[in-house]
């Protein structure tokens, strides 16, 4: 018998204002796996992630994480139980240094401690006395990523990682997941490269009108054209 979902999602509803955005999604996060929603701008994948962190004036349905019921929560509850945001902004602090920017957000007992970022981020190390607003976007991105690891994150959301980033920062990203996958990390990735999804992914789920509309691994996806074609504009190098 399989083990219970890291992260459960049901029925999950949710608005902006009188807005109904997400429509009853379902998704299920497995301890381990890297899980890829995709689905064309508007869909709803972004709400998605601000509904499961707890940033959505407004939801409804359920959330479970770690067994635990977590709808309804504040976000710093949220994130107190293991889940991280890397959002699409990066939102890191410009004038802060990089080490300023992982020291704010360490938590005592995290097996990413910063120590452990240098080592995976050497363009961070070697800029650590740098402010974040004169990070390039690569960089600005990898500290993103690190500030949200030092919390010791069990799951880690990450929003358009590699949007607008040149293709070998692309390329440092996609070995820095697997490297996460290879620690056992969870992941949901939001991502408009295929390529990228596809070189991490253990499976994928799209997003349409704001509900799930189809599931499946690589190989399915890649032999369902007519899913890609209806549901998807990605394709970018």
């Amino acid at each position: 018998m399989s083990a219970a979902p890291l992260l459960r999602v049901r029925g999950l509803n949710g608005w902006y204002g009188k807005s109904h955005i997400l429509q009853g999604v379902d998704i299920a996060i497995r301890e381990g796996e890297l899980l890829a929603l995709l689905g064309r701008n508007g869909a709803g994948k972004t709400t998605t992630m601000r509904a499961i962190m707890g940033l959505l004036s407004r939801t409804e349905g359920e959330l479970e994480f770690a067994g635990a019921p977590i709808l309804g929560l504040p976000s710093y509850a949220i994130a107190q139980r293991g889940l991280a945001l890397v959002p699409e902004n990066r939102g890191i602090f410009g004038a802060l240094t990089v080490e300023e920017n992982l020291k704010l957000a360490a938590r005592r007992g995290s097996p990413w401690g910063i120590e452990r970022i240098w080592a995976m981020f050497p363009a961070l190390g070697a800029r650590r006395r740098t402010p974040g607003g004169k990070l390039s976007g690569g960089e600005q991105q990898m500290l993103a990523i690190g500030r949200a690891l030092v919390t010791g994150p069990r799951l880690l959301l990450l929003d358009e990682p590699t949007e607008g980033l040149a293709p070998v920062i692309v390329a440092q990203l996609v070995e820095i997941l697997r490297e996460l996958k290879a620690a056992g990390l969870s992941m949901l990735l939001v991502e408009q490269s295929l390529e990228t999804c596809m070189a991490v992914a253990d499976r994928f789920q799209i997003l349409d009108g704001g509900a799930i509309v189809w599931e499946g691994g690589s190989q399915a996806l890649l032999a369902a054209a007519d899913v890609r074609s209806r549901h998807l504009t990605l394709e970018r190098a």
